[in-house]
């Protein structure tokens, strides 16, 4: 971290190790000193973690005042144990906190299919004492998998501040990965829009990334608002969308294995869905980014992903696809012209921008995804051991 982001007032933060990994920190808290309006957006994933259905109900009414995240298992495919663990961790916190259960919403994250060590977290919660702080650095690192970095950004709206800790490197197609995203505010939101709001956010931002299209088990985007600021809700709509950007933008910086960012515009498709469906097809292909990868400006990938979205309408011999200013297909004819310049713009950045002209409709959308590299494999061949 460069510098240190700002903290909402009215939130401190835990993180320790508890014994879920070997050595580094597995266990992180978020607590309200009051109870606040809140809401959250879920994965889509139906083999979900036991932890979701729980936090879906907790936050159903609007309202939350605790965060606890358990890292290394991600308590998926456990079963009745694995359920009755969670409300055990969550039994333990209200107790120690002097919180209602029903107001701690639940994460897991990590390996699927282990059960927590219980036992353990148990003992620990019943032994410990929970010193919170005002410094969220060690929550940003208990909730860490294979993720290289904590993810944080916090900016002013007016008097108020909103503060992001994201983390996810793998397992990232979310559709609201391993993605798990916190997002904290002083300001005052009306419990009847918080919900919308953080909708509207994660459409524009955690729903437009993909890294490797395996939409986690555990993907969980909160936002928590204390309430000691007056802000107008157009200007904090704006911050919490850029804010999301920003979190969703790192997750992708710090995917598994990756070395480049690609940013995919579709552009004058006849709708934002179909746009946005193309642009998914684009960096969820693997020969798209292992070409990527490679410094290989081979657009027949891209044309091939084109060509296999479900629903999308357009005329080849209007198709128009740039890399950067340069285009490499137009007129239903390859520009082989540019290719040297493309080959030089892909090896010398980091953050490619592929354009893909429909010329169909006027509507667009950008997503953004990365490379897939060899350590990327290397990465997921043997997380579980």
């Amino acid at each position: 971290m460069e510098k240190y982001e700002k903290i909402p007032k009215g939130f401190k933060f835990y993180g320790t190790h508890v014994g879920i990994k070997k050595k580094r920190k597995d266990f992180g808290l978020i607590v309200a000193d009051e109870l606040c309006h809140a809401a959250a957006v879920f994965t889509k994933n139906t083999f979900c973690g036991e932890c979701i259905p729980i936090g879906k109900e907790n936050v159903k009414d609007g309202k939350l005042q605790a965060v606890v995240v358990t890292s290394g298992i991600a308590n998926v495919a456990t079963g009745k144990t694995g359920r009755a663990n969670e409300y055990k961790i969550m039994e333990k916190l209200a107790e120690k906190l002097t919180i209602d259960q029903e107001n701690i919403l639940p994460s897991s994250t990590g390996v699927i299919g282990p059960q927590l060590p219980i036992k353990r977290i148990e003992e620990f919660l019943t032994q410990e004492v929970l010193e919170l702080e005002q410094n969220y650095e060690n929550f940003a690192h208990a909730i860490l998998t294979t993720d290289q970095r904590i993810k944080v950004h916090s900016l002013k709206v007016g008097d108020a501040t909103i503060l992001g800790i994201v983390k996810g490197s793998g397992m990232i197609e979310p559709n609201m990965a391993t993605m798990l995203a916190y997002i904290l505010t002083d300001a005052k939101v009306d419990k009847e829009v918080i919900y919308p709001m953080l909708k509207a956010a994660a459409d524009q931002s955690f729903n437009t990334i993909s890294i490797d299209s395996d939409t986690s088990t555990s993907d969980t985007v909160a936002f928590l608002a204390s309430g000691h600021y007056d802000v107008e809700q157009t200007a904090l709509q704006a911050g919490l969308n850029q804010i999301s950007k920003e979190l969703a933008l790192a997750v992708v910086k710090d995917a598994e294995g990756a070395t480049k960012t690609m940013f995919v515009t579709v552009k004058n498709a006849q709708s934002q869905e179909q746009a946005k469906n193309a642009g998914k097809s684009i960096i969820n292909s693997p020969l798209v980014k292992t070409a990527l990868f490679g410094n290989d400006p081979n657009w027949g990938r891209i044309a091939m992903a084109l060509g296999k979205t479900e629903g999308l309408l357009f005329d080849q011999n209007k198709v128009e696809i740039y890399y950067g200013k340069y285009p490499i297909f137009s007129n239903n004819k390859e520009e082989q012209q540019n290719s040297n310049n493309i080959t030089t713009y892909i090896e010398q950045n980091d953050e490619i921008y592929l354009t893909i002209d429909l010329h169909q409709g006027t509507e667009s959308f950008q997503v953004i995804g990365c490379d897939l590299s060899y350590d990327y494999v290397k990465i997921n061949s043997d997380y579980s051991t």
